[in-house]
């Protein structure tokens, strides 16, 4: 069976405007994504869900602005604005996000000491949320991925899905991108190299 499946990456208060890590025009996707996500017969979120003292955060971090980067254990980490704290009207989804046919809510980056930006491993890139396992159980064996944000949570998670093994395209119209650095450019490009659909 090669059935196909829309992974929907954290369409949350806090990315969209208003939020506390909103991302440009993040809310005006939501109406795309209702509409994909009524042609797809798998549907799956992803929901961001750290607790109030994560090591993404600046606040964790004396002296340190949110969006530079910092050394982790697990290498190099951008730090962020408190944001989709467990439980918080920030880390629920967007209310316009209108999926009630979803089977799966991936969270991620619940453990304290690591974010986690794929909807398959966690930033260490070795600890996996056991999303690849599901979807191969169930003969799924194209992705087709939206959300937040284009350059960050999207890219990695259509990255690692690539590397699994998974036919992927990324929606460019139903994702928004933070771009820090160049890093819009940079996961177009990552796209090409690696053989994910861009459309």
């Amino acid at each position: 069976m090669n059935a196909s499946a829309l992974l929907i990456i954290d369409v949350q208060n806090d990315f969209c405007p208003g939020g506390s890590l909103a991302v440009g025009g993040g809310d005006e996707i939501i109406p795309l994504i209702n509409k994909l996500a009524q042609g797809h017969a798998h549907v799956l979120l992803t929901q961001d869900w750290h607790p109030a003292d994560h090591s993404s955060f600046a606040s964790q971090h004396k002296g340190q602005a949110p969006f530079t980067q910092i050394e982790m254990p697990y290498g190099q980490q951008t730090i962020w604005p408190d944001h989709c704290v467990i439980g918080s009207h920030g880390a629920a989804f967007h209310n316009a996000l209108d999926v009630p046919q979803a089977e799966l809510i991936i969270r991620k980056g619940f453990r304290t000491a690591i974010d986690s930006y794929s909807a398959f491993f966690e930033n260490d890139q070795q600890t996996p949320t056991g999303l690849g396992g599901y979807l191969k159980e169930r003969g799924i064996s194209k992705l087709t991925l939206a959300g937040l944000a284009f350059d960050y949570c999207v890219r990695y998670s259509a990255e690692d899905a690539r590397h699994l093994g998974f036919e992927v395209e990324v929606i460019e119209a139903a994702t928004r991108a933070i771009d820090l650095g160049g890093s819009a450019a940079a996961t177009k490009k990552s796209f090409a190299e690696r053989g994910i659909g861009l459309r």
